[in-house]
């Protein structure tokens, strides 16, 4: 498993810390005021996603790998609703160092 800490990215390290505190605010900051996301290819609405899927299940992200200069993750994620699946994270990081997307599914 790879720390948090060691994480290549600054604003995926940001991401990953943010899910593991279970810390809203931060998780928002490092967020685009306009960012997307999608689950499993449907694209769904950022804030009642991360609600559901985050913060009032307990979502942790446990990272296995990273690639694509740490853009590109495969996490072992678990929450309180489905358990633990070994899922893949695709961000892309604005110029200005937020996360603009993000895309999650099972691996």
């Amino acid at each position: 498993m790879i720390a948090p800490s060691h994480l290549s990215d600054p604003a995926v390290r940001a991401f990953v810390t943010a899910v593991n505190a279970g810390d809203q605010d931060a998780f928002e900051a490092v967020l685009t005021p306009d960012a997307t996301m999608s689950d499993d290819g449907s694209d769904r609405d950022v804030a009642q996603w991360a609600d559901k899927e985050i913060f009032s299940s307990g979502g942790r992200m446990l990272v296995e790998s990273e690639s694509d200069g740490g853009h590109a993750l495969v996490v072992n994620y678990r929450n309180d609703t489905w358990g633990e699946m070994r899922t893949t994270w695709r961000f892309t990081v604005s110029d200005d160092g937020h996360i603009s997307r993000f895309e999650t599914g099972q691996a």
